[in-house]
């Protein structure tokens, strides 16, 4: 039928009801009378929905977003949902306001009803038709948080009308949203943490995990809701969060998937049948009807979308514009306002108000029914033309460069299958006869095959490129989903690491090579995380965090490394064949230099801890030959060699083993300074305790490509020593590189002036910092220090006596 799964529920739910309500009242037939009472006697309470249902669908949306991924988009997605739902609760508010004489606490909760939005309609068709990936997750995101700040607003508007208040005052009104956010998100934290904690107690009872995991959102939802007076849609939506990101490092693997696979299906489950019986309440909720009704189900229409379009077409090119945003065409922007349907969470929210006997029966009447014919017309006339629009739109067309494409991709099959079939027919000896007159006809279509990939091969270089990048970082994806089912990438990095893949992806589709570039910086940086562990490390003394997160760090690297050089034969082999020599060894050369900057951030972690790389490397060893072991197992169990108890047993003992190898090593970040610092050539002739003195006051600073270390006229109020990496050095219109084991920042202390220089990280680097008054002691008592600060002012035009004679004064 090519209609959204929802219309087509919605669809069924309302025959079901207005079938019940023909049978019971016609004069045709009184046999169907008991059916027909069942069904509409059916005991569907708002509760049923917002207890039952909301929680299971919120709930697995969390666990089936990349959030990783979704970080990267939160500006724009939170913008989207919280500022589009204000602004249609707002709009549809005042229009009604205006044009009826409803009070306007009332409108308002009503524009709060029609506000939440159903993304699966147009997300599932943006998926079959290749969309950007990142616009089908900022609209599922955006969805999300949309209903949870909908909901929120609801029980606002709800307590207000309840409480007789007509006219609320705005500030009033938004000045307990925060607490409604906030609360609710600690609750579902709170809750979420506890569940993991009693999760990793049954750690070899999958049941049981999978069964917490089921009353986590229950429990956050109504722990919100009754204990803490916060809004149980946002304890959700935490509590998802919170295991979405912690649970992979604390399940089994299997465990995890199994997980993800239930909520999947009572997902599903609560999806059809949330439409199904929300449906079946429509034509009671239009029973009293009236001709002005009519007219402001027409007034919500124009103002829900206005303000859509508002946010769509003003809002988004404003982000786009200052660079919070991707940049999203036009036509995906109108199948967007057009995909704005609305469903089942309007109708619960409608039938919640409608049963609530502190609401006025003229309110829970109007409210009924315009929130039934919003919802209606965005089924009936939305959802049966969106993929009609989206085709007049040209949406479901490949561009002329992934046409071209696929012709020459289907040339190059051929030509393969041409090969595998010519050994086939030869290893089974078939008829000669037939193997000709089948061969002449493959022929025929691998010739028109090539002929029409030669006259579309006017593809430009640039966007070979592209194409070429867009499929490496697509095999980059499937050989890391096979390194963990292989298990030698842990469950605790598969996410990240197949976040970064799919960041190279979006990279190369939305700026070709140079996306894929930032991409591969961007997953091998330091990011904020490590900048706010390090100063809770230095001023604090807190140093977990930041062992964590230089831990996961290295296996990070470690596992990008792994894959990074099964890669080069993908290249050789496809994308030469498709693309030509000249593409696969630009590629090439881009997979080299991305191994060699995986392998200098390496070694940088590698100096400053040395002994801990090779536990990682050893703990790698010990999974691979566990699952190499399981393989023997395996094999041995199907040749019938040992039977199911032997095998249960040796897999129970494997099991065992693999929960060891599986915990990462700990990392002790303060024990390892003092042999980074030892093995800088600068500290030779510090004895023992000088060096373990100098470890303490030294702190260690993390610069990514690109940061700038000391601003052109600033003034140094450190020197700076390169543990690894590399900085680059501008001066005078002069630039000069600087490696591990020198300094930087001595000569602007030394001379008590400002230099005009520059100094920017042209690689990760590890720097470590030392306040003035401890280098210049440090300077006295170290000759080492004293030559390499000499040849550095002699490097740069300065004479040393004068440098040391300003020092000299200076004491």
């Amino acid at each position: 039928m090519r209609l959204p799964f929802s219309v087509i529920l919605a669809t069924l739910g309302i025959l079901i009801g207005v079938g019940a309500t023909f049978f019971l009242r016609t004069q045709l037939t009184d046999a169907l009378n008991p059916v027909a009472e069942a069904i509409l006697g059916l005991p569907i309470r708002s509760n049923v929905f917002i207890y039952v249902f909301l929680p299971t669908l919120l709930f697995q949306a969390t666990l089936g977003m990349d959030l990783r991924r979704m970080l990267d988009d939160w500006v724009p997605i939170l913008m989207l949902a919280v500022v589009a739902v204000v602004a249609a609760t707002l709009s549809v508010g005042y229009a009604l306001s205006w044009v009826s004489t409803l009070p306007l606490a009332a409108c308002l909760l009503i524009g709060a009803i029609i506000s939440t939005t159903d993304p699966s309609a147009v997300v599932s068709i943006f998926r079959s038709i290749s969309a950007p990936r990142r616009l089908s997750r900022i609209i599922e995101g955006e969805s999300l948080l949309n209903d949870a700040a909908a909901i929120a607003l609801f029980g606002l508007f709800m307590g207000f009308v309840m409480l007789g208040v007509p006219d609320p005052k705005l500030g009033d009104a938004l000045a307990r949203f925060p607490f409604l956010i906030a609360g609710g998100a600690a609750t579902g934290w709170l809750a979420a943490r506890i569940a993991l904690g009693i999760m990793g107690m049954f750690g070899r009872h999958e049941l049981a995990q999978i069964s917490i995991s089921v009353a986590l959102p229950y429990l956050a939802y109504i722990g919100a809701e009754q204990l803490v007076g916060a809004s149980g849609v946002i304890a959700v939506v935490a509590g998802g969060l919170t295991l979405n990101l912690a649970g992979p490092g604390r399940v089994p693997p299997q465990a995890w998937t199994n997980l993800r696979e239930l909520w999947d299906v009572l997902a599903h489950w609560a999806g059809a049948l949330i439409f199904i019986l929300a449906a079946l309440l429509v034509p009671r909720l239009l029973e009293e009807v009236r001709a002005e009704d009519v007219m402001q189900v027409g007034v919500v229409i124009l103002a829900a979308i206005a303000a859509r379009a508002l946010i769509l077409f003003v809002l988004l090119p404003l982000l786009t514009a200052v660079k919070l945003s991707p940049r999203v065409e036009q036509p995906y922007r109108v199948a967007i306002l057009w995909g704005g349907l609305r469903g089942a969470v309007t109708l619960a929210l409608a039938l919640a108000v409608t049963e609530s006997y502190r609401v006025p029966d003229d309110v829970q009447r109007v409210v009924g029914i315009l929130a039934t014919g919003f919802t209606l017309f965005t089924l009936i006339f939305q959802g049966t033309t969106l993929r009609w629009i989206i085709g007049k739109l040209g949406l479901d067309r490949l561009s002329p460069i992934d046409e071209a494409l696929s012709r020459q991709v289907v040339a190059v099959a051929l030509q393969q299958v041409r090969e595998d079939l010519a050994r086939t027919t030869e290893n089974y000896e078939l008829g000669r006869e037939t193997v000709r007159s089948e061969a002449k006809r493959f022929g025929e279509r691998l010739d028109d095959a090539v002929r029409t990939a030669e006259e579309s091969a006017d593809i430009l270089d640039r966007d070979r490129i592209t194409l070429g990048l867009i499929a490496l970082a697509g095999h980059e994806r499937d050989t890391i989903l096979a390194r963990v089912r292989e298990r030698t990438i842990s469950a605790r990095m598969a996410e990240r690491v197949l976040s970064d893949a799919d960041r190279l992806i979006e990279g190369a589709r939305s700026d070709g090579r140079n996306g894929y570039n930032r991409a591969a910086r961007r997953n091998v940086a330091y990011g904020r995380a490590f900048r706010i562990a390090g100063f809770l490390n230095v001023r604090f003394r807190l140093s977990r965090p930041l062992a964590n997160l230089t831990a996961a760090h290295f296996e990070l690297l470690l596992s990008q490394r792994l894959v990074l050089r099964d890669l080069d034969g993908f290249i050789t082999g496809r994308i030469r064949r498709i693309h030509g020599k000249r593409v696969s060894d630009l590629l090439s050369g881009l997979l080299l230099r991305r191994i060699e900057m995986v392998e200098t951030a390496l070694d940088g972690l590698r100096l400053q801890y040395p002994g801990y790389a090779e536990e990682l490397e050893r703990r790698f060893i010990r999974r691979t030959a566990l699952r190499l072991e399981e393989r023997e197992y395996v094999t041995i169990r199907e040749d019938g060699l040992i039977g199911a108890e032997v095998y249960t047993k040796l897999s129970a003992d494997l099991d065992l083993r693999r929960a060891a190898a599986e915990e990462r090593p700990h990392l002790d970040i303060t024990l390892q300074r003092v042999e980074l610092v030892r093995q800088l050539p600068l500290f030779d002739g510090l004895n023992e305790r000088d060096l373990k003195r100098l470890s303490r006051v030294l702190r260690s600073r993390y610069a990514n490509a690109g940061d700038v270390i000391i601003r052109r006229d600033g003034a140094a109020k450190c020197v700076f020593f390169i543990a690894s990496g590399a900085v680059e050095v501008e001066t005078a219109g002069q630039t000069w590189r600087l490696g591990r084991g020198e300094m930087f920042g001595q000569m602007s202390i030394l001379l008590k002036k400002r230099l005009r220089s520059e100094v920017r990280a042209i690689a990760p680097s590890t720097l470590l910092e030392l306040d003035e008054a401890r280098f210049r002691g440090l300077l006295e008592r170290s000759t080492s220090l004293q030559e390499a600060v000499r040849a550095s002012a002699e490097k740069r035009g300065i004479s040393p006596e004068e440098l040391f004679d300003v020092t000299d004064d200076d004491g």
